[in-house]
C-alpha cells in the first residue's frame, strides 16, 4: 500500500505541475533579445515534438529550426513584422508534407523495420492499405491532413516549452508562400503551416505578460455524454 500511495502522490504532483506550467505560459508578445534559449532546452522541446502522436505514426511534417539572424529577419518581414521572430533566439517552422507519396509511406515502413528489428506482414499490409487510400486523394486534401498532424506536434511543443520555462508564441499570421520561398521548402515537398519563436519574456513592454489568463468556463467548454 505505501508504494501505491507514493505513486498516487507523484501523479497528483505531476498533475499540479502540468496545470501550473500551462497557466504560466502565454503567447509572449515581447521577448528579451539579449537572452538566448540554451541548446539543452531546445533539444528537450524537439524531443517532445518527435514523440508527438500522429495518424498511423507517419509524422507527415518537418520542423526547421532557424537561428540565423538574417533568415529570421526575412521571416519577420514575411510574418507581418512580428518582433518575436527576431527577438526570440530560435524560430521553429512547422512545415507539412505537400502530399502523401508511396515513397514517403514506404520510408515509414522501412523505419519501423529498422527500429523493431524486422518486417512484419501485418505492418506492411496496413501501410499498403493506407497508400491505397491516401494516394487516391487530391494533393490539397492530403496536405490539409498533414497540416493537422503538424498542429498536434505544435501543441506538444508549446507544452514542452512551458515545462522548460521557455516562452513561445504560436503564429499563423505570416505569408506561407514567402516563408516557403525563404527556406526553400517547395523543393523539399513541404509547405509552412505555423511558426513558433522561442525565447524569454521581456521584463517590460509586453502588454499581456501580467494579465490573468482568460478561458471559457468548463461548463461552457466541455460536454459529458454518459
Amino acid at each position: 500500500m505505501p508504494g501505491r500511495w507514493r505513486t498516487l502522490d507523484l501523479l497528483l504532483k505531476d498533475q499540479i505541475m502540468l496545470k501550473s506550467k500551462l497557466n504560466w505560459r502565454y503567447a509572449t508578445k515581447k521577448m528579451d533579445a539579449a537572452r538566448a534559449v540554451p541548446q539543452a532546452k531546445v533539444d528537450a522541446i524537439l524531443d517532445a515534438i518527435a514523440l508527438a502522436p500522429t495518424s498511423s505514426g507517419v509524422q507527415p511534417f518537418e520542423v526547421i529550426v532557424v537561428t540565423n539572424p538574417d533568415v529570421k529577419a526575412q521571416l519577420r518581414a514575411a510574418g507581418y513584422d512580428q518582433a518575436q521572430i527576431t527577438d526570440g533566439s530560435h524560430v521553429l517552422v512547422f512545415a507539412a508534407w505537400d502530399n502523401y507519396t508511396a515513397e514517403r509511406i514506404d520510408a515509414v515502413v522501412d523505419r519501423i523495420a529498422e527500429v523493431r528489428g524486422g518486417r512484419y506482414e501485418s505492418v506492411t499490409a496496413y501501410y499498403d492499405g493506407m497508400k491505397a487510400m491516401v494516394l487516391a486523394r487530391t494533393a490539397d486534401v492530403n496536405f490539409e491532413h498533414a497540416a493537422r498532424q503538424a498542429y498536434i506536434a505544435l501543441g506538444i511543443a508549446l507544452t514542452a516549452a512551458a515545462f522548460e520555462e521557455v516562452d513561445s508564441t504560436p503564429m499563423e499570421g505570416f505569408d506561407p508562400a514567402k516563408v516557403d520561398e525563404i527556406l526553400g521548402l517547395n523543393a523539399r515537398g513541404l509547405r509552412s503551416v505555423a511558426l513558433m519563436p522561442l525565447g524569454y519574456r521581456a521584463a517590460e513592454g509586453d502588454w499581456l505578460k501580467d494579465l490573468p489568463k482568460v478561458r471559457r468556463a468548463h461548463d461552457q467548454l466541455f460536454t459529458t455524454v454518459a
